[in-house]
């Protein structure tokens, strides 16, 4: 393999991963940011610049009052925020106290919110005001939860902002009985004087819940230097530097939002724009008055952005690299194009493959040998086999199987999970449940996931391969596909999907159905097409397929 990688790394980039400030936790590269560049912005959010040495102090005086409320090394601490700068502060000041932060997605509801905060045994929150109601709601169902803080998003705006604010910016503050005020917290509060040491390979610095391979989520446990060394290898190996404007619009709670909107900036002291979510006309604003260089997209934002009205007479010219991630649609050859002659010159690429267990960002494309259909290469330090499903033998490249990884990026295991951590974590190789194919340069495709996979008249079909294979038809904007009950076939494929406006009622269903079969195998086509005007999705923006098998 190591050969392999030889052959494929990237011209310019040192093959040997060495840390920008040495091997030490991320809340410490931002206390050196604010001592070595002040006054340089760290993060712009809608006008209002934020420089390292005001977010260093904002995060040391929150820590100090985390610290006074009795949260200690090890305690679990929540957030539970749209993007915003409080996110980013409550995140490394948990961490600076040694503790844990926990994300909980923005779009949960009371029942999801009860599960994760009592399976994490959470003893504090820091919520968005307008999320807190949910709180309240099943406060009495939550033993481990000591005391809440909220806070609202406009206590970061200064002044009139140069970008369209969304609504959760407009939201009036109010108090908020029995919780604390974040800004009033750390109005009041000294700066605290020394962090937490830590030890970074071995103490945990951040619960994410995922599905594993299988059941209901579970709490994955990564370490300080897990999130140090996933986004050091990430920041080289696409080359992010000082001088670089990124954006921030993917969630932070999301493991990659996390990785590109809180961990890199603070790890290259890079300027970053941050969004609370994605709307096109507030991220064309924010490239073109930023003159942002550099971005992470899943490739539904590239689509809104290249339909946007008006959209050829911006100036997206700044940007240079945009690696992105397939969600709904695929980033291939044809978007990327468009994307290029758009920006007048932007790469658009595949931006890597990962999970929550291996802090995501395993492979990283080399952006001067770029393979559309591929997730790239393995990263600094990482490994990836692919196994048989049935013997569990290693393959050789070009055939398909089960992907497992191994790197200093694998988590330490689940919370209170013995039996799903022994299942996936094996002599140090996390066994990911999706089915993937290593090629003779060293290229990961990814084909599907095994609980995913659709089983019809015997043969194997993997919902991202139809969804492919259907993202070529002209009409198509977002698809999903998956498996229904067939009484003679075992299961069938059903496709979702979302047509482009221009096409709407030009185009039946049965006469998708008909092209579908004309350009797959027959027992890959999908026998039933069902048009909707969207498709459920994460907060990230990854279809739920698992809402349209209960639909």
């Amino acid at each position: 393999m190591k050969s392999v990688l030889r052959k494929s790394w990237p011209k310019g980039i040192p093959e040997t991963l060495e840390y920008r400030l040495g091997e030490r936790p991320l809340h410490e590269y931002l206390i050196r940011n604010a001592i070595d560049r002040p006054e340089e912005t760290g993060y712009v959010f809608y006008g209002n610049n934020l420089t390292w040495e005001q977010l260093n102090n904002k995060t040391q005086r929150f820590a100090q009052f985390l610290k006074n409320r009795g949260i200690n090394k090890g305690d679990r601490v929540a957030l539970y925020m749209q993007n915003c700068p409080q996110y980013l502060i409550g995140h490394y000041a948990i961490q600076m106290l040694g503790a844990i932060v926990v994300p909980l997605n923005p779009m949960y509801k009371e029942a999801e919110l009860e599960y994760a905060i009592n399976e994490a045994e959470i003893q504090a929150i820091v919520a968005g005001q307008e999320l807190y109601e949910r709180l309240e709601n099943i406060k009495d169902e939550l033993p481990s939860l000591e005391f809440l803080i909220t806070t609202n998003y406009a206590d970061f705006l200064l002044g009139e902002s140069n970008l369209p604010l969304p609504d959760e910016l407009k939201i009036e503050k109010k108090e908020i009985k029995n919780t604390f005020d974040m800004e009033e917290a750390i109005d009041t509060s000294e700066p605290i004087g020394e962090t937490e040491e830590v030890d970074i390979w071995e103490d945990v610095g951040l619960m994410v819940f995922t599905s594993g391979t299988t059941g209901r989520p579970k709490a994955a446990m990564l370490t300080f230097g897990n999130a140090l060394f996933k986004t050091a290898a990430s920041a080289h190996g696409y080359q992010v530097s000082l001088s670089d404007k990124t954006l921030a619009t993917a969630p932070l709670c999301h493991i990659a939002g996390m990785v590109m909107g809180v961990n890199i900036p603070v790890y290259s002291a890079t300027q970053c724009a941050l969004l609370t979510r994605f709307e096109p006309e507030a991220a064309i604003k924010a490239i073109e008055s930023y003159k942002l260089n550099k971005l992470y997209t899943v490739a539904p934002m590239n689509a809104a952005i290249l339909h946007y009205p008006g959209i050829e007479k911006r100036d997206l010219t700044s940007l240079e690299l945009n690696f992105a991630t397939s969600f709904g649609m695929a980033v291939d050859e044809k978007l990327a194009t468009a994307w290029k002659k758009l920006t007048d010159g932007c790469l658009l690429f595949e931006a890597s493959y990962g999970l929550s267990e291996t802090h995501t960002c395993d492979t990283m494309m080399p952006i001067d040998q770029i393979k559309f259909g591929t997730c790239g290469i393995a990263t600094y330090d990482t490994e990836f086999r692919i196994t048989d499903l049935d013997t569990g033998e290693d393959l050789p490249p070009g055939k398909q199987g089960e992907i497992a990884v191994k790197s200093p990026g694998v988590f330490k295991g689940y919370l209170n999970r013995p039996e799903a951590t022994e299942e996936t974590l094996r002599d140090g190789w996390v066994f990911t449940g999706d089915i993937g194919i290593l090629d003779d340069d060293g290229y990961l495709y990814f084909i599907g996931r095994v609980k995913e996979m659709i089983k019809a008249s015997g043969y194997s079909v993997f919902p991202e391969d139809v969804e492919s294979l259907l993202s070529a038809h002209e009409a198509i904007s977002q698809v999903a596909a998956i498996g229904v009950p067939d009484k003679k076939r075992g299961e069938s494929v059903k496709a979702f999907i979302v047509l482009k406006p221009d096409y709407k009622g030009k185009i039946t269903e049965s006469g998708m159905v008909e092209w579908a079969k004309a350009k797959m195998a027959a027992y890959k086509y999908p026998r039933e097409v069902e048009f909707r005007d969207s498709l459920p999705a994460t907060s990230s923006g990854k279809v739920l397929r698992r809402l349209l098998k209960e639909s």
